[in-house]
């Protein structure tokens, strides 16, 4: 790629301020945010701090008139989406394409219900450890963003103008032949390791190490892999062994998002795991008993952290 590209980004969270900082150091004039209202405020009065280092990355509203990105990626809380969404508007024309590393498996129809299939790509961060305390964030691995068309046989041109974007930018990528099966495996792994890291309070750590936390972890997977199954999904047992090659490569201090998020008083992203397991499984007719007992404890557990903060 020869020409400047431009990159924005909806979502100063954790993963949203690394890859932002990531793009910043390859030529501070691409990348930029887009937020609203609070948001904007506070990003535009403290930026952001991404390993100790202050990043004065621009910030847009959705009244600004800045010329359309070629790529935005969103990344946000779930529950934060449709509302944020129309920020984006005076942003995205016909050449841009959005990504969403978002977890969950929802947000890319509730994306392309406004914009339009053409200009969504799929998308799913794996083995990023960025964690986030108020504007700063830390991170040691920045993971790979697995991203494409849901069938990758052939490599469309938009995948390689992305691709293209992301090797300019070094910013690990890989483009799976069966993107809906990458989609899948890590809706399967978040379903796992960050519900079980609640109820047990663990960090990365606990589950590279300890058989039990092991067990609860793989059993809430299980049930994904059987609905997987009867959804014509190609993902099997051997996916879960195969998550230890990236599990243990993380930080043994590191928290999921999830754990991150009940630690700091925030609604938990649990609708979207343990509520969209149990609604999978009423749809296929398949028992889904322990994202169950995970979904009310941890939404006992939400509450009472709300009780706290009073």
């Amino acid at each position: 790629m020869d020409k400047k590209f431009t990159v924005l980004v909806l979502g100063a969270g954790a993963m949203g301020a690394a890859y932002a900082s990531r793009f910043y150091d390859y030529d501070p004039g691409v990348i930029s945010f887009a937020a609203s209202g609070m948001r904007y405020e506070r990003l535009k009065a403290n930026g952001v701090v991404v390993n100790d280092r202050p990043y004065p990355i621009q910030v847009f509203s959705p009244e600004d008139s800045n010329p359309p990105a070629d790529l935005i990626l969103v990344a946000l809380k779930h529950h934060h989406l449709a509302s944020a969404l129309a920020d984006l508007k005076n942003f995205v024309d016909k050449n841009t394409i959005l990504l969403s590393i978002m977890n969950g498996l929802d947000s890319e129809p509730l994306i392309a219900s406004m914009y339009g299939e053409d200009k969504i790509l799929y998308a799913t961060a794996v083995g990023i450890d960025a964690q986030r305390d108020g504007n700063e964030v830390h991170y040691s691995k920045g993971g790979t963003i697995f991203f494409g068309e849901p069938d990758n046989t052939t490599i469309t041109q938009r995948v390689k103008h992305i691709q293209a974007i992301f090797d300019q930018a070094g910013i690990a990528h890989q483009t799976p032949s069966d993107m809906m099966r990458i989609m899948w495996w890590k809706f399967m792994i978040n379903v796992g390791i960050n519900q079980a890291s609640v109820i047990l309070c663990a960090p990365y750590g606990i589950f590279q190490t300890s058989p039990h936390a092991q067990q609860i972890m793989e059993s809430a997977m299980r049930e994904v892999l059987s609905i997987a199954e009867t959804a014509g999904v190609n993902l099997v047992e051997k996916d879960i062994r195969e998550w230890y090659t990236f599990l243990n490569t993380l930080d043994p201090g590191g928290k999921t998002s999830m754990l991150q998020d009940i630690e700091a008083g925030r609604t938990t992203e649990v609708d979207i795991f343990a509520g969209k397991v149990i609604n999978l499984g009423r749809k296929y007719d398949l028992p889904t008993p322990v994202n169950e007992i995970l979904f009310n404890a941890i939404k006992v557990i939400e509450q009472q952290k709300r009780a706290e903060s009073k």
